[in-house]
C-alpha cells in the first residue's frame, strides 16, 4: 500500500506507508532494549500510542491484555515491546523476524 507524491523533478512516485498498530488502551508500555524484562527500560510509550513494527522475535513469555506470548516487537533500533500489549489481530508474527 502506498500514496502517490511528486518528487523535486515533478515525477510521480509512490511512497510506502507503514502499518501502525494500537497499543492497549490505558497502558503506558515500557520499551526495552531487548526482548525480555531483564533488558533495561529505554522509555515508556504514552497512553493511546500506535507503533510501527519493523520486525519481531521470540523472547520472554509475557501476559498482557492481548494474551500470553513470547513475541516481542521491534519498534525502532534497539527498542522492543511485548506483543501482548499490541493489537495486531494475530497470535503469530505479523512482520519479518528480526536478525
Amino acid at each position: 500500500m502506498g500514496t502517490d507524491e511528486k518528487n523535486a523533478a515533478g515525477d510521480t512516485v509512490t511512497a510506502l506507508t507503514t502499518k501502525r498498530y494500537a497499543v492497549a488502551p490505558g497502558y503506558r508500555v515500557n520499551v526495552r532494549s531487548g526482548p525480555s524484562t531483564q533488558y533495561p527500560i529505554v522509555r515508556a510509550l504514552p497512553l493511546d500510542a500506535t507503533v510501527a513494527i519493523s520486525c519481531q522475535k521470540n523472547g520472554e513469555w509475557i501476559s498482557g491484555p492481548y494474551g500470553t506470548t513470547r513475541i516481542w516487537d521491534a519498534i525502532a533500533p534497539g527498542e522492543y515491546i511485548s506483543d501482548a500489549y499490541v493489537r495486531t489481530g494475530s497470535d503469530g508474527f505479523v512482520a519479518p523476524r528480526c536478525a
